[in-house]
């Protein structure tokens, strides 16, 4: 029995939303634009857009279309780690709170192995979901050496591996790690929670091919906004 196309439809582009692939804030087809793409019916177009929005995946909104709602935020977690990303980290739109040189003791992540005296660029950034609500912090520092001209960049759209393949900054792995903190009042306010509060940190250390460190970020996220995965394939390969 063939699969009604409404449901083909909409399992399509629910499994696009729960991968990230299409991240909250992306805006869906119309119902014109899935007519034309599929060549169904309004009525199966619309039963598309109004099951997903049902499902609480989207929201709908009059003259402006339909958006992947923020309740269907999830993050992959291997999408952060990776060294060879070409795109943010945490999808979406993002504003530059501030960017300095300043030492690396005085820099808000710890950087190992960097001198307390040697210069870091410290940028920090917000990040918005649809109904530009601030939904996290992010933070990374970068020794000056490696990077004398990245805050030079347009830093509202800057992935930094990214930077570093386009500069021959040799990345070579990173690793991140999962810390349960407490809210403290600056980033509480830049995210209008209540201080004190229990959130997640993701923090991420990057090394070079000769061991020295890269970059040191973190990433303090609305856990009540945001759902981490990670995804593993159980099948069988060719070699195994």
């Amino acid at each position: 029995m063939a699969t009604p196309a409404y449901l083909r439809i909409r399992t399509e582009l629910e499994q696009r939303i729960r991968s990230g692939a299409l991240p909250p804030g992306s805006r869906l087809p119309t119902e014109a634009e899935l007519q034309q793409q599929h060549s169904v019916s309004r009525a199966t177009a619309q039963r598309v857009l109004t099951e997903l929005a049902q499902a609480g995946l989207v929201e709908r909104h009059r003259r402006r279309g339909t958006f992947v709602a923020e309740g269907a935020r999830q993050e992959n977690l291997l999408r952060v780690v990776n060294p060879t990303l070409r795109g943010p980290e945490i999808p979406g739109r993002h504003a530059v709170d501030s960017a300095s040189v300043i030492p690396a003791r005085d820099a808000d992540v710890e950087l190992p192995g960097v001198p307390d005296d040697a210069p870091v660029n410290q940028l920090r950034r917000l990040k918005f979901d649809v109904d530009d609500n601030p939904i996290a912090v992010e933070l990374s520092a970068v020794p000056f050496s490696l990077a004398p001209r990245m805050l030079d960049e347009d830093l509202a759209h800057l992935t930094v591996h990214d930077y570093f393949a386009r500069t021959g900054v040799p990345a070579a792995k990173s690793r991140v790690y999962i810390d349960p903190v407490l809210l403290d009042e600056a980033t509480a306010t830049r995210l209008r929670l209540a201080p004190g509060g229990a959130v997640i940190r993701l923090r991420r250390l990057t090394w070079l091919t000769d061991g020295k460190l890269a970059e040191a970020m973190w990433h303090i996220i609305r856990p009540d906004l945001v759902e981490f995965f990670i995804e593993q394939t159980v099948l069988s390969t060719p070699d195994s």
